[in-house]
């Protein structure tokens, strides 16, 4: 059994990412600034605080094996916070695993990232500067603290919630779509590939995807 602090439990990737932990048999820590929707849940740790609460997050780190960031990253200050997680990590031999964003994500082999073509929608573009920004911080951590990062494909978000397949493909860097150009996943699959990655780690100190 692994222990996993989820922070953002309550939002849509930290909430599917629970559950599927859950569902695995590991003991979930659900951290949330709001814990209402989480009342009554006997299932998993609950606790209120934030990531950006240092000493909390301390006392979490002791205690477990993964840490995930599912928050927003825009207007959060989270870029600039991860140095002082990755001091964290380093210092309770922790796993960081972060929610990115798709605009990491290449649009071919050696080509460009999405937010930095014209495909990438304008109404994003301050979203996807952020989760760039985290990314970069992620890549400058020492050696010795191993995160990965799942970005979704295009189409990802509440208002596409699909249904709980456990059938998709898992890339590298590179977005990835299906045959009719369709780029997307659910948030179950979306987190069915996330804890496949605790349970299994392929990917260290690396960016991939994973998408129908």
């Amino acid at each position: 059994m692994t222990t996993i602090a989820i922070f953002g439990a309550t939002g849509y990737s930290g909430g599917n990412i629970a559950e599927e932990a859950l569902s695995r048999g590991h003991r979930v820590i659900a951290v949330a600034r709001n814990t209402g929707p989480l009342a009554g849940r006997t299932d998993m740790d609950v606790r209120q605080g934030s990531l950006f609460d240092e000493r909390f997050v301390r006392d979490i780190a002791v205690d477990v094996d993964v840490v995930v960031v599912a928050l927003p990253a825009h207007g959060s200050g989270l870029a600039e916070y991860i140095p002082t997680l990755g001091r964290i990590a380093t210092d309770n031999a922790v796993r960081i695993g972060v929610v990115g964003g798709a605009g990491n994500l290449r649009v071919a082999p050696g080509g460009p990232r999405a937010l930095d073509t014209p495909i990438f929608p304008e109404e994003f573009r301050e979203d996807g500067i952020a989760h760039a920004e985290v990314l970069e911080r992620l890549r400058a951590l020492p050696d010795g603290v191993d995160w990965f990062s799942l970005s979704p494909p295009a189409v990802y978000n509440a208002e596409n919630r699909g249904e709980r397949t456990g059938i998709f493909r898992v890339g590298e860097d590179v977005l990835l779509a299906d045959a009719d150009g369709n780029s997307r996943i659910g948030g179950a699959d979306y987190a069915i590939a996330f804890v496949d990655e605790i349970d299994n780690p392929r990917h260290h100190r690396a960016l991939f995807t994973a998408a129908y």
